[in-house]
């Protein structure tokens, strides 16, 4: 990485950092550090959500496995558009109205202590402890990420890139909260989509265009551009089954209680799958130009091939920026998870159980250690660039959307469902996930989201129907949520 490519990158992080920090002077109390004050703007909660859900996946795996595999590859990104566009069109315009009710809810264990009235606070409890454990390892995986890029292109120590990253996500996450996470987030997203559309179409062009591009790509193997090379049927479903795991992830959930009406959502809807399909689509075809322009280096890792791009396609300068982008892609996903984990200790342990009394400036505090307690804690395990924490991300992802996703997606659209329905389908979704993923033989070689999400639903189903009927008053809070959704018509 040159000189110029490295102030240019510097000055990059530190603009965000500043983005981070001004957010401050907009904190005064607990709902604005977890959740912006309700206040989020249709665009910034469309880019923040994109930006956080996508991580450094969508920068260096997709586009490695589309260079390694081919067109084949589409199938995830079509599911993963289909699963966003439902979550915003089944879950965002519910959910905002549903955590309005009373008071007010700021995480997803607290909506589903307030959807089921559960004054035992199980529904609570459970859910934050499966969510805490899970995103310890997300951020530990985001954090070896950056650690691991940063080590590669400047030459810096594993272990002190894994400091300066953890400082990064700390600084403007413990200062800014919420709104400093959305906001950097928001500017991220707007760097990583010029990243994934500038640097394909620079390539294609240097190559001649599309169709010499693709006749390059033909003559090494036709069956790089084709859609069914090498996949099954199985294989085709459990690609876009990745679409169903949106609807249990806290940190894009999050976003959706946080935006500032229902009647923003739309906007946010079509700016959010704007900018999925054209980053997605990019990623690919960076993989898939990528064939073609190293055909004669087959040794390549794969999964850097839109790093190598970068540095010698563009000017230094243009190169500092767009490694910013994958940084940012890292980063802006391992800051909301690390924001919800803090949420998690702060709203739905420390204010539920011990200090209910607590202000709200105690609170805010309080949430802003508990960003350096989780931080110290994904450090520690991310010491180990091969560590088996790795190993868990796979999984992960399936885990919420089917543990949570269920839940969430069962409970707004269906007055009947139980407090008891609600506990199955968590229990069910979670051991169904691990115990698929123990095997990956026969039957088991399909994605776990897929009988994971599905045994889920119907434990819930079932338990529910069984049970007797929810009492009046949630009865007459979901009726009131779905009076209010008619005022809210898209």
């Amino acid at each position: 990485m040159t000189g110029a490519a490295l102030l240019s990158f510097s000055i990059y992080l530190t603009c965000i950092l500043a983005i981070g920090v001004a957010a401050y002077f907009f904190t005064h109390n607990l709902t604005d550090y977890l959740l912006g004050g309700r206040n989020l703007r249709g665009p910034v909660a469309a880019l923040s959500a994109g930006s956080a859900d996508m991580s450094g996946w969508l920068m260096m795996g997709l586009p490695g496995a589309a260079m390694l595999f081919g067109l084949n590859q589409i199938w995830l990104p079509i599911g993963l558009i289909i699963g966003a566009f439902l979550n915003w069109t089944l879950i965002a315009k519910r959910l905002r109205i549903y955590t309005d009710l009373g008071a007010g809810t700021l995480t997803l264990p607290g909506y589903l202590q307030l959807r089921f009235h559960d004054t035992g606070k199980l529904l609570r409890s459970v859910p934050a402890f499966v969510i805490l454990f899970f995103f310890i390892f997300y951020i530990s995986a985001g954090l070896v990420g950056v650690g691991l890029l940063l080590n590669t292109l400047i030459g810096t120590p594993y272990e002190q890139a894994l400091l300066i990253a953890g400082s990064l996500v700390v600084l403007y996450t413990f200062v800014g909260g919420f709104l400093g996470v959305s906001w950097t987030d928001f500017i991220q997203g707007i760097f990583i989509f010029l990243a994934l559309v500038i640097v394909p179409v620079k390539a294609f062009i240097i190559l001649g265009g599309w169709d010499t591009s693709l006749a390059v790509i033909d003559n090494i193997d036709p069956e790089y551009v084709n859609v069914f090379s090498g996949i099954t049927i199985a294989g085709v479903l459990s690609l876009l089954a990745w679409g169903l795991g949106y609807f249990g992830q806290p940190h894009i959930l999050a976003r959706f209680m946080a935006i500032r009406s229902p009647r923003d959502i739309p906007q946010a809807r079509f700016i959010g799958i704007s900018w999925m399909a054209a980053s997605l689509v990019g990623a690919v075809m960076t993989g898939l130009i990528g064939i073609a322009y190293f055909a004669g280096e087959p040794e390549m890792n794969t999964e850097t091939v839109f790093i190598v791009f970068a540095q010698i396609l563009f000017d230094p300068w243009v190169t500092g920026l767009l490694i910013g982008a994958i940084t940012s892609a890292i980063l802006s996903t391992a800051n909301s998870q690390l924001l919800v984990a803090s949420s998690v200790l702060t709203d739905d342990f420390y204010r539920a159980r011990i200090r209910p009394q607590a202000s709200q400036r105690e609170l805010v505090w309080f949430g802003r250690s508990m960003v350096i307690v989780v931080t110290l804690c994904a450090i520690y395990f991310a010491l180990d660039p091969t560590s088996r924490i790795l190993t868990l991300i796979g999984f992960a992802w399936a885990g919420f959307g089917s543990a949570f996703g269920s839940v969430v997606l069962v409970s707004l659209l269906w007055k009947r469902m139980t407090r008891a329905g609600a506990i199955a389908g968590m229990i069910a979704g979670t051991v169904t996930v691990i115990i698929w993923d123990l095997s990956d033989t026969g039957i088991f070689s399909l994605y776990e989201m897929i009988p994971g999400f599905s045994i889920a639903c119907l434990a819930i189903i079932i338990t529910s129907l069984l049970g007797k009927r929810p009492n009046k008053a949630i009865r007459d809070d979901f009726e009131k949520v779905e009076d209010l959704i008619q005022t809210y018509r898209f």
